[in-house]
């Protein structure tokens, strides 16, 4: 089964554009060394924004999502409480990095 399959095909359009779409969702809950083995898949996957803001959104707190580990995002939440879409805000912050 393909991370899109399991989403459904009515769900996040994006994840059908992702580097991950044919692997084995399994392969992004792990632990430990591996965690860091599993980011690097994500680091030039188009869709890494709209992943790593759809689990921040949705507070999943498991996997590895853009790139991200849950204690990443764990950190992340608890620093921005405030915020309501964290696709407004990555986008926004990538915007000012590349300028």
């Amino acid at each position: 089964m393909t991370i899109s399959s399991l989403r459904g095909e009515e769900d996040r359009s994006w994840a059908a554009r992702g580097t991950c779409r044919d692997l084995d969702p399994d392969g992004f809950f792990v632990q430990g060394a591996d965690q860091q083995r599993v980011k690097s898949l994500c680091h030039d996957c188009p869709v890494r924004m709209q992943c790593l803001a759809d689990a921040l959104d949705n507070r999943i707190e498991f996997g590895v999502w853009g790139g991200m580990t849950e204690r990443e995002r764990r950190r992340l939440l608890r620093q921005h409480p405030q915020v309501e879409d964290w696709f407004d805000v990555l986008r926004r912050s990538a915007e000012r990095a590349s300028s």
